[in-house]
């Protein structure tokens, strides 16, 4: 019998497995915890690195629990249940520190307490993978099993709304009713305040023998049907066509967010709600400021920075998503308050940049790529010949982050070549039970 080899658990990296070190390799142990002693087997092999999977945990964390899902471990939508909430928020916390130091060379002057919520049912916008499995039993609805393509055998969620996690098991029987049940491959999911839409990715058209079971569906479990055929521009109402609209509110800033189902919203509204307030302290926008908004989306930041009184530019690459930020901003009477335009803001030059004018605070909210090309186009703090150079740009940054290694780069850029100070950072634990990292950082020119 073979003796399985055995390591002690050093971290966590960004998947959410533990990281040891092995007869000088790295070891990617999927399921152990930090301070663990565990057996491993490994079912990817490189030169310097493996990919393992735990098989006993010799020596268990105290932070170690039983899962709340039953479904864990095999459906690949969680990697931390295992884990203890609080350990979990503190595993992100020494993430976000560890890239800032190794890929960006900075280290906060404070470490900021980490927002946090509800541990369960918070996650409002999810896609759903479809597929039709005889094998299985039938149609399956859920999340890819872990580390696959194929879709998990699921009957719930404890991640999702109850309402939605209930609707896992009806969906399977709806879907195996449809013609389409060969041909539709994903449901989204959006919840509002007043509204839940389920958006069907159909690759066939409907037949008539299918709207009876579709309506009979909406009614009895109080929700939308949308259908969408090919991209964005065909996401549309089913049935009922006459449903309340999507929207989420900020009742700190009396504000309220229209949005269609596959339009990008925050997925934990709580958090949200929490991480805004984080936003506008660190921020203070006033009276007699001019902002900018970067990667503003339909406006999420931008309008309670418009709420204080200040002049906001927000812009954004995406056409829809500035149109329905148009849209909020009359709604919420603040449109003499902001403007909106749409850009590559990926492309972003010195010269591009200069002509948007002067602004006293930028609020950065980029997707997973970062900001590099925006903050980039600041002026260094020297020149090439190392002397200090005149400076213009904001005095302060606050940047939101959904992916800590590219802020931790373009952390380096500002404080290592643009002459701000990073005053605080602090992690934002958007995604509970996931190994995802939301953070926010805080700059202030030097």
């Amino acid at each position: 019998m073979q003796t399985l080899p055995i390591a002690q658990i050093e971290s966590l990296d960004q998947e959410g497995r533990g990281v040891a070190h092995v007869d000088g390799k790295t070891i990617f142990i999927d399921g152990a915890l930090i301070g663990e002693t565990v057996t491993f087997k490994s079912h990817r092999s490189k030169k310097s690195y493996e990919v393992a999977n735990v098989v006993d945990v010799l020596t268990p964390s105290g932070l170690r629990t039983k899962p709340k899902c039953k479904h864990f471990g095999m459906c690949g939508g969680c990697a931390l249940q295992h884990l203890d909430f609080s350990g979990q928020v503190a595993a992100k916390q020494r993430l976000l520190e560890a890239d800032m130091w190794h890929i960006g060379r900075v280290r906060p002057e404070t470490m900021m307490p980490p927002i946090y919520g509800p541990a369960w049912g918070y996650r409002h916008k999810a896609r759903l993978r479809v597929r039709h499995v005889p094998k299985k039993g039938g149609v399956l609805v859920g999340f890819n099993e872990k580390a696959s393509s194929y879709v998990a055998h699921m009957d719930s969620c404890e991640v999702l709304p109850p309402k939605i996690s209930a609707l896992i098991v009806p969906l399977q029987q709806l879907v195996a009713k449809l013609s389409v049940i060969n041909q539709l491959p994903q449901i989204e999911v959006a919840v509002g305040e007043h509204a839940t839409v389920l958006v069907l990715r159909i690759l066939e058209a409907l037949q008539p023998q299918d709207t009876p079971h579709l309506k009979a569906f909406a009614d009895e479990h109080g929700v939308q049907i949308w259908t969408q055929s090919k991209g964005p521009d065909t996401v549309k109402p089913f049935y009922p066509l006459d449903g309340p609209g999507l929207s989420y509110s900020l009742p700190e800033y009396e504000l309220t967010y229209p949005f269609k189902p596959t339009e990008f919203t925050q997925v934990n509204p709580h958090i949200n709600r929490v991480m805004l307030r984080r936003a506008m302290q660190l921020l203070d926008p006033q009276k007699n400021e001019r902002i900018a908004d970067f990667f503003c989306g339909l406006g999420n930041f931008t309008l309670p920075i418009a709420r204080s009184g200040a002049s906001v530019l927000g812009m954004e690459g995406s056409a829809s998503l500035v149109a329905r930020a148009v849209e909020s901003a009359a709604l919420n009477g603040l449109a003499g308050q902001v403007e909106f335009r749409e850009a590559d803001l990926f492309k972003m030059t010195p010269e591009l940049l200069q002509t948007l004018g002067s602004f006293d605070k930028w609020l950065i909210d980029p997707p997973r790529d970062g900001a590099l090309d925006l903050v980039k186009s600041l002026p260094d703090a020297v020149n090439e010949e190392g002397v200090p150079q005149a400076l213009w740009g904001p005095e302060r940054i606050v940047y939101v982050s959904c992916n800590p290694s590219t802020l931790a780069r373009d952390a380096g850029v500002l404080v290592n070549l643009k002459g701000y100070r990073l005053r605080a950072a602090g992690v934002i634990n958007m995604f509970p039970h996931t190994a995802h990292v939301e953070s926010i950082a805080w700059f202030e020119r030097g």
